[in-house]
């Protein structure tokens, strides 16, 4: 896995899991639904880039 592809997916989880739980505290559906998808964009991401991985090898 990329060094960059792993970072930028690490972050990006990061980032959605904190929108996420601040939506939930603030009862804001939209912030949580935000953070929600910005996390699973970055689990997409990881998964992506563990596949490549396993095929290069």
């Amino acid at each position: 896995m990329g060094a960059g592809e792993k970072a930028k997916a690490k972050i990006e989880q990061a980032e959605g899991k904190a929108k996420e739980a601040l939506g939930t505290a603030l009862g804001n559906d939209r912030l949580t639904a935000e953070g929600w998808a910005q996390k699973s964009k970055g689990e997409a991401r990881e998964a992506k880039e563990k596949a490549k991985d396993t095929f290069h090898h």
